[in-house]
């Protein structure tokens, strides 16, 4: 069985293309070596010998055409790669296994954004993308939930797989080790440390988290890690960028994150493995992959919960009996391991070899696709 990924990119991006260069080790582990689809390759990536390279150039494109020609290309660079079963990672109409990481009606939704012309594009491919698949790979409840609601999908279709974690990479270090993590952060001893980590401050709450701290007296301070945070209260901080994020989880007292949308919000789940307790909006899509003793939960959009439950979280930092080590067992309330989540995959990737011949054929998906297609305006 010929194994195929679809991503955007094969490099060390975020969101879909790590969970991609994570199946790609995995199954390297495991001896299956996947035709790699994508815009563009990182070269100089150990991953790259792992893969069969099959670029698909769309740069001379208009960006919001990108998708829509990458996806009606892959058709035929799949048959010439005579891949069996295609997993995904990106917004394609002919993979039998759809990756469900997010979805643009729900974004459109929890954000009260207008739909564009160029959103309901994106929302006609998702929908084919997720009508066409055998199988819809939803990362949490919330994707599941959304893809029934907003895409009239039969629950029959979706599995519900929280995505995998390093568990080598994120794990608790030895208190000797973490008060030196701390004095390189230039974290006091006297505070109480919330990890904001964000490269898109407004969607990850950041001005909620603001707004909750004023005129509260606590000895908190957010530490916001990635792109540069500006604000007139001292409490917030900016770290810069964070390479080694299991370093600022073991560092931090709490990990926050105040999200208007999150699907699943992997920060969550790499927090918690490394012993360090979160604070997460009840929208965000890990709180049900997180134990009750891990997490502090508010009401999305809701400032004085939150505020209330910073309060809560002072006191549980006060009173606390565990360690990082002891916080960090059974924190999950899944195999975060990517073996296990790619023998999964592979698993449903051989139940869903057998369909294929029910899958329509090419000529039948160049048809249905020419008139919702925006290369044809």
């Amino acid at each position: 069985m010929k194994i195929g990924i679809s991503a955007n990119a094969l490099s060390y991006g975020g969101g879909l293309e790590r969970y991609a260069m994570d199946l790609v080790r995995a199954m390297a582990a495991q001896g299956v070596k996947p035709a790699f689809f994508a815009r563009g390759f990182d070269e100089t990536l150990p991953e790259y010998r792992f893969v069969e390279p099959r670029r698909i150039a769309v740069s001379l494109l208009p960006g919001k055409l990108r998708d829509h020609w990458f996806s009606w290309r892959l058709r035929r660079a799949r048959r010439v790669a005579e891949v069996d079963v295609l997993i995904g990672c990106n917004r394609v109409d002919s993979s039998e296994i759809a990756i469900c990481g997010g979805t643009h009606l729900g974004f459109m939704r929890a954000t009260g954004r207008t739909p564009r012309r160029s959103d309901r594009w994106q929302v006609a491919l998702e929908k084919r993308q997720y009508a066409r698949a055998e199988v819809v790979v939803a990362h949490s409840v919330q994707m599941r939930d959304e893809l029934r609601e907003l895409y009239d999908l039969d629950e029959a279709k979706i599995r519900v797989m929280f995505p995998p974690v390093d568990a080598a990479r994120f794990q608790p270090c030895a208190a000797a080790e973490r008060a030196q993590l701390r004095k390189r952060f230039d974290f006091a001893d006297g505070e109480i440390v919330l990890l904001f980590p964000s490269s898109s401050h407004d969607r990850k709450g950041l001005p909620l988290i603001e707004a909750a701290l004023r005129g509260v007296d606590l000895p908190v301070v957010v530490a916001v890690a990635g792109r540069k945070a500006v604000s007139a209260d001292k409490r917030i901080r900016y770290i810069g960028y964070v390479k080694d994020l299991e370093q600022a989880y073991s560092a931090a007292d709490f990990t926050i994150l105040a999200s208007k949308y999150e699907p699943f919000g992997l920060v969550g789940v790499e927090s918690a493995m490394c012993g360090t307790p979160v604070i997460l909006s009840n929208s965000i899509g890990c709180c049900d992959a997180i134990s009750d003793h891990a997490k502090l939960m508010f009401r999305s959009g809701d400032v004085d919960d939150l505020r209330a439950t910073l309060h809560r979280a002072v006191q549980s930092f006060r009173s606390k009996t565990s360690a990082p080590p002891e916080l960090a067992q059974d924190a999950l309330r899944y195999d975060a391991a990517v073996a296990s989540h790619v023998a999964r995959l592979l698993e449903l990737a051989a139940t869903v070899r057998g369909g294929h011949a029910r899958r329509p054929s090419t000529e039948a998906l160049v048809a249905s696709s020419c008139d919702d297609s925006p290369l044809n305006r």
